[in-house]
């Protein structure tokens, strides 16, 4: 059955001219029908195009589809993939965190491509002008539902499913890998038996061969990493010998590339026949590389493949593997769930993982399986062998995952405070019977149906009242006399900005502390690093004296080994000097670092003030740039970054205020170009800048006497959110929360108070920007 038969006006969209047998019979069910679909089917059988149909219908129909992609890497690979849908005039727009989101494109797009965490986040702020894009998708495609069954993101993905489908009803698709309780996604999602199915085995391209293999543990985990390589060679090795294709996945980006280096050493030792360094024209196409350790390897046949690299390399590694050029590739599990890339003989060499967030964890059961089905080339080979290297003790483990599969389990009751507290913030839940209700949309309660023993079904009802109680004892919650229930102000920001439920307490209580005691830098850090999303974080031994380094001189006797590893993380980043040793998990724990500090800057300003949120604001700052406490107000400036900021402070520019009055001359002078110059003056520019004048202000008032006086607070730039605070002798005396355009006249009450000299100070913030507060003092005497 040709494409260009069924879909016309949609072939040029797809890869491939003709559809596959598994795809003719889910083509009914997916373009002459509106109902819900579940599709399961074997890695590599051809689930995209029933995506890609779903799609079609949609966009044929005048709708707009959106895309659910298990992880960010695949965003970007399907913008790449789908431009055949831009060729024929169908817009397409990613929606990631690492994007700027243009809300105009969004709802102009006709196919949305977003991950579960980011459409979340979307859904909660639905109601809002930036994110009401949400509510317009007519269909959705989950790829990969049985990430269902994830650790943390497997409840993200359903609690969302089950909120987008009150918001706007789309018609949903979701497509799996081979999972053997289909039919309790197919009753979670309402899709009628004709439009679930069950795709065998028999519907792979190419039969799979799958076994467990296994390698003597020894004390040295770095001499295992070698065992297992030696191991994952030796299974490959015959298929490397007849001009087979082997892959195999290990834990990191780094041991990609320390894997491909040991195996070419290996090869050559064992004299396998493979390499293209006497092909002229590869070696002339592999200059095009640009990292130069894969340069020197592909000529050899053997390369890696991570999210690291480049997208020219990557594309590279990607068509040299299809092309049979490369012929063992290392790469990390990212390729098992992205680009179609087949081999003969796929081996997994590491079962376990380092996530810098996580410590050691076993590599999910659903990543084992998404692996193994890469084994096979169609057209290629009549059987793919896939292999899991483990130790003796796991054994049998793995053999019940590849003989039984893998039942796709409810993640919900992890993680179900938090969710709950999500909706009641929204508004979606007002009584307990509206929670009752919420959870009959989740894939929770079908489970907790299929499996109430499990689940502890029968006392569904007990448990969630309990969850409740507990939200409102923790002050996320509170209920009124006609039994309704309603967010607090800390339950509505721990929604917002993404906080479990004991990071959000640990913000209230700083804030707390905050409002009697003063803050500092120090405690925002100290409050970052013992937040429970590091919970989990753990310090190597050859880490330690890189960690004890940093934090000399600190008092930290209270924090845990992990929790000292991230303050020094975050220290080295503040000061533009991590230690080379914490560098490999530096990246990810200063990422989602800088996420909390901005949702504790919203926590301070809402519940201290703008003084405190706008140091908060600096810390984030000097977090992202690693520049100097002094000079950090030169990052609110457009175009200015960690290495600009320290050219200007060295040359004694230290503030925007400085900026301007150096003028473009003055940049110049300091080591700009003159462009550059220009932009930076014309951002510094562009920010809030405060006059202080002091008025009819007395030198000297008598004991007893009172005189009210005034303090003029005047913004000559751009308007902005601003605190001004009036502090005598280091006492606050009045605060004020504003919108700065022009001017502000605060009155300040003079009194001879039972003191020598009163020393008053007005301080001005803005909480939205790292700027350093503008601080003028005035001295009084008594007499």
């Amino acid at each position: 059955m040709e494409v260009a038969e069924v879909l016309p006006g949609f072939a040029d969209a797809f890869a491939f001219e003709e559809f596959n047998r598994m795809q003719r019979e889910a083509l009914p069910a997916l373009l002459e029908s509106d109902e819900n679909v579940v599709a399961s089917a074997p890695t590599a059988s051809g689930k995209t195009a029933l995506a890609e149909l779903a799609i079609c219908k949609a966009l044929a129909d005048g709708g707009t589809a959106l895309f659910i992609a298990p992880m960010r890497a695949l965003t970007n690979e399907k913008e790449d993939d789908w431009d055949r849908f831009e060729d024929l005039d169908y817009s397409v727009y990613v929606v990631t965190g690492e994007r700027d989101l243009n809300p105009r494109r969004a709802r102009r797009a006709d196919i949305l491509v977003m991950t579960p965490e980011k459409l979340d986040s979307a859904t909660r702020k639905h109601d809002s002008r930036r994110y009401d894009f949400v509510t317009d998708v007519d269909v959705c495609v989950i790829d990969e539902v049985h990430l269902l069954d994830a650790d943390r993101r497997g409840s993200v993905l359903e609690v969302t499913i089950s909120r987008l489908r009150r918001l706007c009803e789309p018609r949903i698709v979701a497509l799996s890998a081979t999972m053997p309780n289909v039919g309790d996604v197919a009753a979670w999602l309402d899709a009628p038996e004709e439009c679930t199915f069950e795709f065998g085995e028999e519907y792979r391209p190419v039969n799979l061969n799958a076994g467990v293999k296994t390698y003597t543990h020894g004390e040295n985990s770095f001499a295992d990493k070698y065992r297992r390589l030696y191991r994952a060679l030796d299974l490959a090795e015959p298929h490397l010998r007849e001009d087979g294709q082997s892959l195999v996945f290990v834990s990191s980006r780094q041991d990609t590339v320390q894997a491909a280096k040991k195996a070419r050493d290996e090869i050559a030792e064992r004299d396998i026949p493979m390499g293209a360094r006497g092909d002229y024209d590869f070696h002339t196409e592999s200059k095009a590389l640009e990292n130069d350790t894969l340069r020197n390897s592909v000529l050899d046949g053997v390369a890696f493949h991570h999210a690291g690299l480049s997208k020219n390399d990557r594309d590279l590694v990607e068509e040299w593997f299809k092309a049979g050029h490369v012929e063992l590739l290392f790469s990390t599990s990212t390729l098992a769930w992205g680009v179609n890339l087949p081999a003969r003989c796929v081996v997994i060499r590491d079962t376990k993982l380092h996530d810098p967030l996580e410590g050691e964890i076993d590599m999910s059961s659903l990543d084992v399986l998404q692996m193994l089905g890469r084994a096979g080339r169609p057209g290629y080979d009549d059987i793919g062998y896939g292999w899991v290297v483990c130790d003796t003790a796991e054994a049998d483990k793995y053999r019940r995952l590849l003989r039984d599969g893998k039942e796709i389990e409810s993640r919900l009751a992890e993680s179900l405070a938090t969710h709950l507290n999500a909706e009641i913030a929204m508004g979606t839940i007002t009584d307990l019977e509206d929670v009752m209700d919420w959870l009959e949309t989740t894939f929770y309660y079908v489970r907790g149906q299929s499996k109430p023993d499990d689940y502890d079904f029968p006392n569904l009802r007990e448990r969630v009242r309990d969850c409740l109680e507990g939200l409102v004892d923790r002050g996320f919650v509170e209920t009124g006399e006609d039994l309704s229930i309603e967010a607090t102000p800390l339950g509505v920001l721990t929604s917002k900005y993404y906080l479990r439920l004991d990071t959000a307490a640990h913000f209230a209580d700083l804030c707390d502390r905050a409002e009697s005691d003063g803050l500092a830098a120090g405690d925002i850090l100290e409050t970052i690093a013992t937040a429970e999303e590091f919970d989990s974080v753990s310090a190597r031994q050859d880490e330690r004296d890189a960690i004890n380094a940093v934090l000399v001189g600190e008092e930290t006797g209270d924090l845990e080994a992990g929790q000292r590893k991230v303050l020094a993380i975050l220290r080295g980043a503040a000061s533009g000097s991590t230690p080379a040793e914490l560098r490999s998990d530096a990246w990810v724990i200063r990422q989602n670092a800088t996420r909390l500090v901005s949702a504790l800057e919203a926590f301070l300003d809402r519940f201290v003030g703008p003084h405190a949120a706008n140091l908060a604001r600096r810390v984030e700052a000097r977090i992202e740039n690693g520049v100097a406490e002094d000079a950090v107000g030169l990052t609110a400036i457009d175009g200015v970054g960690p290495g600009r900021a320290s050219k200007l402070a060295t040359e004694g520019l230290s503030t925007p205020g400085d900026v301007v009055d150096a003028g473009v001359a003055g940049l110049v002078d300091a080591g700009l170009t003159e462009g550059v110059a220009e932009g930076v003056y014309e951002g510094a520019q562009s920010l809030p800048a405060i006059d202080l004048e002091w008025g009819q202000f007395p030198d000297a008032i008598a004991t007893g006497e009172n005189e009210v006086c005034e303090v003029t607070v005047r913004n000559v730039g751009e308007p902005a959110r601003a605190g001004i605070r009036v502090t005598v002798n280091g006492v606050e005396m009045t605060s004020t929360n504003t919108y700065l355009r022009d001017t502000e006249t605060v009155p300040v009450g003079v009194f001879g108070a039972d003191a020598d000299e009163l020393e008053f100070t007005v301080s001005v913030a803005f909480p939205e920007e790292p700027l350093v507060p503008v601080e003028a003092t005035r001295t009084v005497e008594v007499r």
